[in-house]
């Protein structure tokens, strides 16, 4: 956590005679700002469980391994698609089961500053800083080749995440953040809504003014709306988070007007004064606690939840760090009348902050508050096939499914699988490695820091009867997921090694017939020790004997195998490996 405060004082500048301008009223002023950044805490079992939902609602982990999940698309499959800003995957995942709980993730396409992400007709569109690509989805839900959609976007500054999102009449929608906090723009496309034409790539500015309108969507009327991030340094009340009725040709405001027609003390338009910048900019439907950034926004329109939800507007609101108290880490419902017209704007999925509120400065000789944290800030919203919702949380790596009327899913424990998985003989297998002895340090070639090579293992001790060999590494000292996956495979009965350096696809040729999974990168095959600075982790290779063959979708991950293997132990063991990093 930081704190700083700012004291701001100065004069707004007057319009000069050249432009023949009357000067707005606002000639001084005084701005008290906060930087107020709460510390990560492990998102575990019971702090989700302590998350807060309107009554009926439950909540869980439906996804975790995601390095930085950003936005979120479903498919007509049911496949779910999520950005990862970085480092610049597209993930898809696949709840097999139909049990609430992801089993196979795998990336399925590399682009550097990946974002923006929308579905139409089996076809995925895609936006980095500059471009618009799109990619024809296979039957296995796998992206074909890439193509360019529109590109030469401008720039980006302060808001390089674009967002993506299809009209009801087929249009594609783009939205283009500002470079600025507040300014003069160098490019009209900044700050603005476009469409763009799937034919010509030619883009069309739709509505202006929109500072950072990462979240909209339309509703059941087809109007569009948008929630924009308001101007930081005004104070920790002000600029409000505005909700939008968008419409074409329309201007909102930024970066001289805000709320209700307020003047932006900082800076002041060349051509006309700020009153009449107010006179020709649409005002915001709707405002909510300044700086709590809101992110993907969608309307409900299925049936899983009550009556009274369809139609309502469901926003994540990322969390602030300019204000103090801190404000969003939640997500927010926006209750809307079937004329279009908004009702109110209230918490749904909130309790991501922990702690007590830090609202003001100690008396002298008081002890000062536990400082405030947060298990999770919400980035992606989207609607699960089954009517659920979806919650991505790009802190602690995870996705959340949200559902009303019926018990959360049953995780898997957030322990080591060998504590998990208790053979049925009291047999014990001896794990091996050339390259370290047991509680031994890893060496750095086998760590994400250097060569991020697998390490040579051996075993002896499988039983008679086994049918087949899991192997699976992790960290129980990572802070999200608990643990963290680093290596899984299944291995035929017969092996008994494993050479140094197994290639990291689904299924290596150095051993017949093995099948790796998905660790937690969403990527197949080993990913070597990438502890922060500090003491040294514990990582632990862990071998299972089963007493049968495993059936597992491709891109399985450690819960699909936990579940698969669940009363199959023969016998397991396991080698520990040392690797730290010096602070």
């Amino acid at each position: 956590m930081r704190t700083a405060l700012m004291t701001v004082f100065g004069a707004a500048c007057l319009m000069t005679a050249a432009h023949s301008q009357q000067p707005d009223p606002l000639t001084r002023f005084e701005i008290r700002g906060n930087v107020y950044e709460p510390q990560a805490v492990p998102p575990t079992d019971g702090r989700i469980g302590q998350l807060r939902l309107p009554t009926g609602f439950s909540v869980h982990r439906f996804a975790e391994g995601l390095h930085n999940p950003r936005m979120l698309a479903v498919a007509d499959d049911g496949a779910v698609y999520v950005t990862q800003r970085t480092p610049g995957n597209l993930v898809m995942l696949r709840d097999v089961d139909g049990d609430g709980i992801v089993d196979a993730q795998r990336v399925v396409l590399r682009m550097p500053d990946l974002h923006g992400i929308a579905l139409r007709d089996r076809t995925l569109y895609l936006v980095d800083v500059n471009r618009v690509h799109a990619a024809d989805l296979g039957a296995d839900g796998m992206p074909g080749e890439l193509r360019v959609v529109t590109q030469g976007i401008p720039e980006a500054g302060q808001h390089p995440n674009r967002t993506l999102k299809f009209a009801p009449d087929g249009r594609l929608f783009l939205s283009i953040g500002s470079t600025c906090n507040a300014c003069a723009e160098t490019s009209p496309e900044y700050a603005t809504l476009s469409t763009v034409d799937l034919m010509s790539g030619k883009r069309t500015i739709f509505a202006s003014g929109l500072r950072n309108t990462i979240g909209f969507d339309w509703n059941a009327n087809g109007e569009l709306f948008g929630f924009d991030h308001g101007i930081d340094w005004l104070g920790d009340d002000a600029q409000s988070e505005e909700l939008n009725h968008i419409v074409e040709g329309r201007r909102y405001g930024w970066p001289y007007v805000y709320d209700d027609d307020k003047l932006n003390p900082q800076d002041e338009p060349l051509k006309v004064t700020q009153l009449r910048w107010a006179q020709l900019s649409e005002k915001p439907v709707a405002g909510y606690t300044a700086h709590a950034a809101p992110m993907q926004m969608a309307f409900y329109d299925a049936g899983q939840f009550p009556s009274e939800y369809r139609g309502s507007a469901f926003v994540a609101m990322h969390g602030s760090w300019n204000r103090r108290p801190p404000s969003g880490y939640e997500v927010v419902r926006v209750k809307m009348s079937s004329h279009g017209d908004v009702e109110g704007i209230e918490p749904f999925l909130s309790g991501f902050l922990t702690g007590q509120p830090d609202t003001a400065p100690p008396l002298p000789g008081a002890q000062p508050k536990p400082p405030l944290g947060f298990i999770g800030r919400p980035t992606g919203i989207a609607t699960a096939q089954d009517g659920t919702l979806l919650v991505g949380d790009d802190s602690n790596n995870a996705i959340y499914r949200v559902a009303h009327g019926t018990p959360p899913a049953r995780q898997t424990p957030q322990r080591l699988a060998i504590n998990l998985l208790e053979p049925r003989l009291d047999k014990a297998i001896t794990v091996r490695s050339a390259a370290f002895p047991n509680r031994g340090s890893i060496p750095v070639r086998f760590s994400d820091y250097g060569e991020g090579v697998s390490p040579p293992l051996q075993w002896s001790g499988i039983p008679a009867g086994t049918r087949a060999i899991v192997l699976m590494m992790e960290d129980a000292q990572a802070t999200s997921p608990l643990p963290f996956v680093h290596w899984i495979a299944v291995l035929p009965a017969s092996a008994s090694t494993l050479p140094e350096g197994i290639t990291p696809i689904e299924h290596p040729p150095a051993v017949s017939s093995a099948q790796q999974g998905s660790n937690s990168r969403s990527e197949f095959g080993y990913f070597g020790p990438r502890p922060p600075p500090g003491p040294p982790h514990a990582y632990r290779f862990q071998v299972f004997a089963l007493d049968r063959e495993l059936e597992l979708p491709s891109g399985f991950n450690r819960h699909a195998l936990i579940q698969a293997m669940k009363g199959h132990v023969l016998a397991e063991g396991e080698l520990v490996g040392m690797f730290g990093r010096k602070p």
